[in-house]
């Protein structure tokens, strides 16, 4: 295929979405098989401060509004980080614009508006991927190929994951991830999306038979999730738990325990160090660290990957790579799970069979 880099645009760069947009616009920039060529506010003002403040090529269009974006014939695909409560609405403008989508997560505020961006990215062609960096990092499908060795590892027994940090009083009276009128999901939509997405990835991506939340779910007083946990049950007789919070001290841990091994991560979500990470492993054979290197950050990777799937659509004639729906949609039905278990009073919940 030709060298032709994917033409990005990115919707959203207000101050409720500058960081991300910040982050990924800077990936975009540097991937080598991406380019960024337009960024688009609510007005123009913003756009214009977030693109002088943000390296933003000086070639890129700024626009003052996400329209405009995705009217431009220029741009090929969209990385969009607006708050959840927008997603529906702009992720199905744009796949109807035939704009190739990159969704911040949380994708959709339950699996039902999820369906709607399916269903409109499958009947426009469009490729889909969700922004958790971690899935495209090499250490992951390092951890993967231990996890696959039946001799070292065996079979997966039991899954912890935790994603927690201690925010201060202005994030809890301030942040969009706590107004219902924006987001609304809280740590679950936040901390606890990626809990959830590393219990399925070690998984396989096999749905629990049952769910439930724990007791001790904290909620603030529009009844926006602060910090809660959940525990999940396989018909095989796999466990797993995670606990996401607002509220307690910085965690980012996986620990996946096998019948003959067993696979730790301190740092799963964004590695320590830019350029290597490391996960500890144990099995019969002893105690050692994998170790992987790179010359990418992962948001490089997996803008580069997303841009690969793109342009084997545009030039290549390729089908859509579906299965970040199927993942992604796992993924916001365990979600919707703890949120109904939470409602109920922390009954159980039913998903696979």
């Amino acid at each position: 295929m030709a060298d032709t880099p994917i033409r990005f645009g990115v919707l959203g760069c207000a101050e409720v979405s500058r960081t991300l947009s910040k982050k990924l616009s800077r990936a975009i920039t540097l991937c080598p098989n991406s380019t960024l060529v337009a960024v688009g506010s609510s007005s123009l003002d913003e756009a214009k401060e977030f693109a002088a403040k943000s390296g933003v090529p000086p070639s890129a269009k700024i626009y003052g509004s996400y329209e405009a974006v995705l009217d431009d014939p220029d741009v090929e695909a969209v990385y969009v980080p607006l708050p959840p409560k927008l997603h529906l609405g702009w992720a199905v403008l744009a796949a109807k614009k035939k704009k190739h989508l990159l969704l911040e997560k949380p994708v959709a505020l339950n699996v039902a508006e999820f369906d709607q961006i399916v269903e409109a990215c499958e009947a426009n062609g469009v490729q889909f991927m969700d922004g958790t960096l971690w899935m495209h990092h090499p250490r992951t499908s390092k951890m993967k190929e231990f996890l696959s060795d039946t001799q070292r590892f065996g079979h997966v027994k039991t899954v912890h994951s935790i994603f927690s940090v201690a925010v201060n009083d202005d994030f809890l009276k301030n942040d969009i991830r706590l107004k219902p009128d924006l987001d609304g999901l809280g740590s679950l939509g936040d901390a606890g999306w990626y809990c959830i997405r590393s219990i399925l990835w070690a998984c396989d991506y096999e749905l629990p038979k049952t769910l439930v939340a724990l007791h001790g779910s904290v909620l603030n007083e529009a009844g926006v999730i602060l910090d809660c946990g959940s525990s999940l049950q396989w018909e095989d007789g796999k466990t797993a738990t995670f606990h996401c919070s607002y509220l307690s001290n910085l965690t980012t841990d996986i620990t996946i325990v096998g019948t003959k091994g067993t696979l730790q991560v301190n740092d799963f979500i964004i590695p320590y160090e830019e350029k290597s990470a490391s996960s500890s492993v144990a099995s019969k054979t002893g105690f050692m660290e994998l170790v992987v290197t790179l010359d990418l950050p992962q948001e490089i990777c997996m803008v580069r990957e997303f841009s690969r799937l793109v342009k084997s659509i545009k030039e290549c004639g390729s089908e859509p790579e579906s299965k970040w729906l199927s993942i992604r949609r796992k993924t916001q039905l365990v979600m919707d799970a703890v949120k109904a278990s939470i409602a109920k009073g922390f009954k159980p919940i039913q998903l696979g069979v």
